[in-house]
């Protein structure tokens, strides 16, 4: 069965829950703050994410803005895992190297569920732009772009 899930990933724009999505990014509990890719194409890349009580980046009930950032970051890291495992390479790592208009309309609460966007903006050698988005309920709550750099 993971290998039919793993080929219908790899020819489809598809969703892949939790259990699979580990395999695309290099977080690991209790730092992973995206539950399912919902689909990539090399440009964009979309997420899901229920905030759960617990989550080590709720605070008073609420998702932080760190939260918000690293589920971006995340759902960056799904999109270039995605890329790589489709082209048979390893998934790499990348850091945060720069934040710019972050901006935050509402912080979600426990058992809002996030859909975040990511785009490519442009790849300067190790550096990948992006621009994120965070949406619930089809309403924009948080945005920024973002310098990753990845690692070799």
């Amino acid at each position: 069965m993971a290998g039919y899930i793993h080929n219908l990933v790899l020819n489809f724009k598809t969703m892949l829950p939790l259990e699979n999505i580990l395999t695309l990014i290099p977080q690991r509990a209790p730092f992973v703050m995206v539950d399912e890719l919902l689909c990539s194409d090399g440009n964009s890349t979309q997420t899901r994410f229920r905030v759960k009580e617990g989550n080590v980046l709720v605070m008073n009930g609420e998702f932080s803005e760190g939260g918000l950032l690293e589920n971006i970051a995340q759902t960056a890291a799904a999109g270039a895992g995605y890329m790589a495992m489709k082209e048979k390479k390893p998934v790499s790592a990348g850091y945060i190297g720069a934040v710019k208009n972050f901006e935050i309309f509402d912080l979600p609460k426990i058992n809002d569920e996030l859909v975040t966007e990511v785009r490519i903006e442009s790849r300067i050698f190790d550096v990948t732009i992006i621009s994120g988005t965070i949406r619930r309920n089809d309403t924009l709550i948080a945005q920024c772009e973002m310098n990753i750099y990845i690692s070799k």
